[in-house]
């Protein structure tokens, strides 16, 4: 059977000291499959622009900011992640320099300034405490993983640097 996922983004802005990072706290809509979560920015590519104009889009869209250096730390492939089961692959960025000033919400939830060492604390998909520390090691290799859902529950995890 062959793999058609919704192919989307996922990008963390980097503050100035490279301390903090940018999360969006979804909680403005009641039927938001991430209700309640901590999330970096991104979402759907668009069938007419490549990942990098679609990440730096939905930087532009969520957080009213130009993303001016990004670089791709990996992909994952999410199957059975969406709210009805659907198989996601998001090419996930770390965005080092930008311009403009963050929006302080959107209409998904809330933007907040995180401190790298507390993203721990947060509440967020289960998964995203696995792959988190790639997007910010020093491993210049993009990571590439795997990591399936089963009714809203992160069943495994698995990846490869190249």
């Amino acid at each position: 059977m062959p793999y058609t996922p919704i192919v989307a983004t996922l990008g963390y802005v980097l503050s100035p000291d490279r301390r903090r990072v940018l999360m969006i706290h979804r909680n403005a809509r009641a039927g938001d499959h991430h209700l309640g979560k901590y999330n970096g920015l991104g979402g759907k590519i668009e069938r007419d622009e490549d990942v990098v104009a679609g990440m730096r889009r939905e930087i532009r869209e969520e957080a009213g900011i130009e993303c001016e250096s990004l670089v791709l730390r990996g992909t994952i492939s999410w199957p059975g992640f969406g709210k009805a089961g659907e198989d996601w692959l998001g090419f996930i960025f770390l965005v080092t320099r930008y311009s403009g000033r963050p929006l302080e919400s959107n209409h998904e939830g809330t933007l907040e300034w995180v401190d790298l060492d507390r993203l721990h604390e947060l509440p967020m998909w289960e998964g995203d405490r696995n792959f988190l520390p790639l997007v910010f090691d020093d491993d210049p290799r993009a990571f590439h993983g795997v990591m399936p859902y089963e009714g809203g529950r992160m069943l495994s995890w698995c990846y490869s640097r190249a």
